[in-house]
């Protein structure tokens, strides 16, 4: 296996430049704040931005804990990469993560400041410095399981052919647990105010209460109690309450939702209003 390196001081763009570097040098797996990723999809592992202060983050990112070390060596016996690219602060830190994956060596050290642009240091800079933001070189759909309860956007990197833009890539920004701004919270009353609004939408549904907001391992799920309009199809109302109970909640918070359960207490036999 071919081991390269990108190494940058923190908020320098590195994860921002990883899809352009494997791209480049033909690398089809990377290793990124603990996370092992193949192409747009992520493989194994466990992201030190799901830790809640910096120092757990670090020992994240160098695979101190040996569970987490482990299903990324099984990961990597099975994948069997033959190009590999490591992403770190400093020489030191991939040096570490290549020792802890029982890398032999590094065969090339990519600087970060040797391939983007004063405006493109500094523009990284101020994202993550000035705004908490983290960039994920994969989709966002990939990362909600990873990053449920977080804030998530998508980010899309075009490139020009000829006159028409094409896409290259999309990544994924996240605010994770920790960061430079401090923690993120929603109340939960937010959030039932969010599930009533989703419920008004919804014609068939007559009276809605007894909204429990669960949290799970950083998302939430979601139990109601309803009472419905009479005559209507009954299992159709409820896809629908759920859909738009998600849609509102998703695009306000970007909160990953678990279930949506929904217990008809009732059935009203008048008109629907």
């Amino acid at each position: 296996m071919k081991v390269f390196a990108l190494v940058g001081k923190s908020g320098t763009g590195k994860s921002y430049k990883a899809m352009l570097v494997a791209k480049k040098h033909n690398i089809q797996y990377i290793i990124d704040d603990g996370l092992l990723i193949k192409g747009n999809k992520i493989i194994t592992g466990v992201s030190a931005k799901s830790e809640s202060t910096k120092i757990s983050a670090t020992k994240r990112a160098v695979f101190l804990d040996e569970d987490h070390k482990v299903s990324v060596l099984d990961a990597l016996r099975i994948q069997h990469p033959k190009k590999l690219l490591i992403l770190g602060t400093s020489i030191k830190m991939v040096n570490k993560i290549a020792a802890a994956l029982h890398l032999d060596k590094i065969d090339e050290f990519i600087d970060i400041n040797e391939i983007s642009t004063k405006e493109e240091l500094q523009a990284a800079h101020n994202c993550r410095f000035k705004e908490g933001k983290h960039v994920i070189p994969v989709p966002t759909f990939e990362i909600k399981k990873d990053f449920s309860g977080y804030f998530i956007d998508k980010l899309k990197i075009f490139k020009k052919k000829g006159k028409i833009n094409e896409q290259y890539i999309e990544k994924s920004v996240v605010r994770p647990t920790y960061s430079y701004l401090g923690r993120y919270t929603i109340s939960q009353n937010v959030l039932k105010n969010l599930i009533r609004i989703a419920c008004t939408k919804i014609d068939e549904v007559d009276k809605y209460g007894n909204i429990r907001v669960l949290s799970k391992a950083g998302s939430i799920a979601i139990k109601l109690d309803v009472i419905l309009y009479y005559g209507m199809n009954i299992s159709k109302i409820i896809e629908t309450l759920q859909k738009q109970i998600i849609k509102e909640i998703e695009q306000m918070t970007s909160l990953n939702i678990l279930s949506v359960d929904v217990n008809i207490k009732k059935l009203n036999i008048n008109k629907i209003k």
